[in-house]
């Protein structure tokens, strides 16, 4: 079966900084990928060559076999919740979905699909300025699943969900990649990465790790952050006050 993601050889410099140098990770379908990684290691950049925001300076980005600029329907077969793409404040919940709806060519009634998904539809009428960050960030996948992707590509979708909200998001992935549809979702929270995902891909710069969980963590009998921690080596933060 062809991989959904081929990132292949992936650098991207600004001027002498490197954000990203040869990173190479593919993802097949109906899987969870957890990217992983400190502040600055590379991962929303790594994202934003996926999706075609930032362009390579070396090496390439494929879904579907295809750069997302040249991969036909992209909008439709790719959800996509992460900074820079963002609601309208002032709109409500639903008048904001039904926006991103019309300009999807979905039906009204598919909004009311989604917010029932995410558990927002007793909410859906209130104006989105007065969403806490846990209701943003359902709304957010709201907006993500509302063209039934074959592909979500999700930044910190946990940030903000309470305990509760930790474990429906559990839920929620893992139904998606059971109906065969493929997440790769970058995040902080390493115990809850380690429930949810089943692959991981670990970078500080440069790849460290891709592969399985279960490899990684040796089935389980090593934790999954002590793991990252070995990998990506000591924080600079933590060097500097050595």
């Amino acid at each position: 079966m062809a991989a959904v993601i081929e990132i292949d050889g992936l650098t991207r410099r600004y001027g002498d900084v490197t954000a990203v140098e040869d990173v190479s990770f593919h993802v097949g379908g109906g899987r969870i990928l957890g990217l992983l990684g400190r502040n600055g290691a590379g991962k929303t950049t790594t994202l934003r060559m996926l999706l075609g925001l930032t362009r390579p300076t070396a090496g390439r980005a494929m879904v579907f076999g295809r750069p997302y600029a040249d991969l036909p329907r992209a909008a439709h077969r790719i959800g996509v919740s992460m900074d820079g793409i963002g609601p309208l404040s002032a709109a409500t919940g639903r008048a904001d979905l039904r926006i991103w709806a019309q300009t999807l060519g979905l039906s009204r009634s598919r909004v009311e699909e989604v917010l029932e998904r995410v558990g927002l539809a007793d909410d859906a009428h209130r104006k989105l300025r007065g969403y806490s960050t846990g209701m943003r960030q359902r709304h957010a996948l709201a907006t993500a699943l509302l063209a039934d992707p074959e592909l979500l590509v999700l930044d910190e979708p946990a940030n903000g969900l309470d305990p509760d909200g930790i474990r429906w998001l559990r839920e929620l992935l893992r139904s998606l990649a059971d109906e065969g549809r493929t997440v790769l979702l970058s995040s902080h929270l390493l115990a809850e990465v380690a429930q949810t995902a089943d692959d991981i891909v670990i970078l500080q710069g440069t790849l460290r790790y891709s592969g399985t969980v279960a490899d990684l963590t040796q089935e389980g009998a090593v934790s999954l952050e002590s793991r990252f921690f070995t990998l990506a080596g000591p924080s600079a933060i933590r060097h500097a006050h050595a």
